[in-house]
């Protein structure tokens, strides 16, 4: 017993695989549980893959059936990204208020709703009305699946866990595009309706199986509900000890005093002269914030700004129509052809995910960033040299060259910016500060969508649509120097953590539970309780 508090009161040597001190590679059994959980909040996600995907197809039925124009196309394909601003930033306020695991199961419900009403649309203002219902839903999920997912990762696993939602966005663009295809030859107007309603489904398993899900033992201490949230880092953690060393951490960011203990314990939220706690927050996040918060606030919305003004939408709900330009008409052939590309988005996902805590976020994010900015350089090439071709005879080489590139950059996009973003953004804000600021970026990352999708047709026809990739390539470019410059490596490290790295001494403000005190002397405080807490348990088993 001797020998295990003394390891457990020692601060940890920084690990092989270069993991700081505190935070041990875990075995694959012990994160089982934490695996299941960020599966099942997760799949939130592939409620905004599928409507990406099927809408990139059943938008060439539903043109030709209810007799629409190009800008009534737009506008129908991008403004559920706008929409979806009302669920995202509605979402933060609930998640802190009901918790994240029944704001999963709202987020799932309300898509349904949305997904019934457009599979029953007999017009586009009731087709209008629907997507502003899924909408709504899709802002939900987007916010609180990666909060969730990184409040109930430990630090060893949070990349891997945390790249899911990504991971289920494409999946869920592929079933989309399934759909396309499997739908696709039957009537004119009971195909694409049937491509919407189908939607419905999966919102429904989603509810069910969350119900089984325990809730994020962050928003737990929040409420003074130590014994649950305890009871829950024992399930996600390998070991008591880091059970414990969460549990201090998060405390501790929660200004809760390390020598208070119990199953429920009253909190008392951070209160400054002149306002309540959530004008407290929106000063300290935006209007008069640290130079700590600002860098952190400025990374998570440049991460989210990037991810989107890079064209990837462009790529994936335009796909039938660039395919269109590059000589493919057939609708079959088109619908065929775009399902490679959910499937190589799917596959590529997959490299991202079991990477994320091996070769770190800023390295595959440069490499993706850098990779897609080549590719739409060649994807722009192609178009071009066919438009200028078309009036006399196709080019097979630049329909390959436009295939290919169409494949490199939903490719490059998979390994890196997709999924670094939501798992970037979730994990570098303060926990007070954590639901507020992944609404803002999930609520630029859906505004800058919803610009991209509703102005790339009208863009195509006034620099042609080898200009418009063109211009993504120009962005994609600055965005690299952005990440460069700008983004430090948050691998390995626990989210109360991130305070060190950017500068943020006190994680949960200046006021509440928690006294003014050295840093040296709070991260004493924290692995003492950790210890004392480790000891009590192996006493307990003994």
């Amino acid at each position: 017993m001797a020998e295990q508090h003394k390891e457990a009161t020692n601060t940890p040597a920084a690990s092989d695989d270069g993991l700081p001190n505190g935070v041990a590679p875990r075995k694959k059994t012990n994160v089982r549980f934490a695996f299941a959980c960020a599966i099942l909040a997760s799949m939130t996600s592939i409620l905004l893959g599928y409507d990406i995907g099927v809408m990139s197809g059943a938008a060439l039925f539903i043109k030709e059936d209810l007799k629409i124009t190009d800008v009534e196309v737009e506008v129908l394909l991008g403004i559920l990204n706008l929409y979806s601003l009302i669920g995202s930033f509605a979402a933060g306020r609930t998640s802190d208020w009901i918790g994240r695991r029944l704001t999963i199961i709202l987020a799932a419900v309300i898509f349904f709703v949305g997904a019934f009403m457009m599979g029953f649309s007999v017009n586009y203002p009731m087709l209008m009305a629907g997507r502003f219902v899924a909408g709504i839903g899709v802002g939900y999920a987007l916010m609180i699946a990666p909060v969730y997912t990184a409040e109930v990762s430990p630090a060893s696993s949070r990349g891997f866990l945390t790249s899911f939602p990504e991971v289920f966005i494409n999946l869920g663009i592929l079933l989309g595009y399934v759909s396309n295809y499997a739908f696709s030859h039957l009537s004119l107007k009971l195909g694409w309706r049937l491509m919407l309603g189908v939607g419905a489904a999966p919102s429904v398993v989603l509810a069910l199986m969350v119900l089984g899900m325990p809730e994020s033992p962050r928003w737990l201490v929040m409420k003074g509900r130590l014994a649950d949230a305890r009871a829950v880092l024992d399930k996600t953690s390998a070991s008591p000890e880091e059970a414990a060393l969460r549990l201090a951490e998060i405390k501790a960011a929660a200004g809760i005093p390390a020598d208070l203990d119990g199953d429920v314990v009253a909190t008392a939220a951070p209160k400054r002269a002149g306002g309540g706690e959530e004008r407290d927050v929106w000063k300290e996040l935006i209007l008069s914030p640290a130079p700590g918060v600002r860098r952190v606030l400025l990374s998570a919305l440049g991460i989210h700004f990037f991810q989107q003004a890079s064209g990837i939408d462009s790529v994936v709900l335009y796909s039938p129509r660039v395919f269109q330009s590059a000589g493919i008409t057939d609708k079959s052939k088109l619908l065929g052809t775009t399902c490679a590309v959910g499937v190589a988005k799917t596959l590529f996902i997959l490299v991202a995910t079991f990477t994320l805590d091996r070769f770190g976020r800023r390295p595959l994010l440069l490499a993706s960033t850098g990779g897609m900015a080549a590719c739409l350089v060649g994807l722009g090439m192609g178009l071009t040299v066919i438009g200028h071709h078309q009036q006399q005879h196709r080019v097979p080489w630049a329909v390959g060259v436009c295939i290919a590139s169409i494949l490199g950059v939903v490719g490059f996009f998979s390994i890196g910016l997709g999924p670094i973003t939501w798992v970037y953004s979730s994990e570098i804000f303060p926990l007070h500060l954590r639901a507020l600021g992944c609404a803002l970026g999930v609520g630029l990352n859906r505004v800058t969508s919803g610009v991209i999708s509703m102005t790339f047709l009208s863009l195509s026809k006034g620099i042609t649509i080898g200009g418009s990739f063109f211009l993504y390539a120009g962005v994609a470019s600055i965005a690299w120097v952005f990440f460069f410059t700008y983004l430090p490596e948050t691998r390995g490290r626990t989210l109360e953590q991130m305070g060190e790295l950017f500068g943020i001494p006190n994680m949960a403000g200046d006021d509440g539970y928690q006294q003014q005190q050295s840093p040296e002397k709070e991260k004493d405080n924290v692995i003492e309780m950790a210890s004392t807490t480790a000891t009590t348990s192996d006493v307990k088993k003994e």
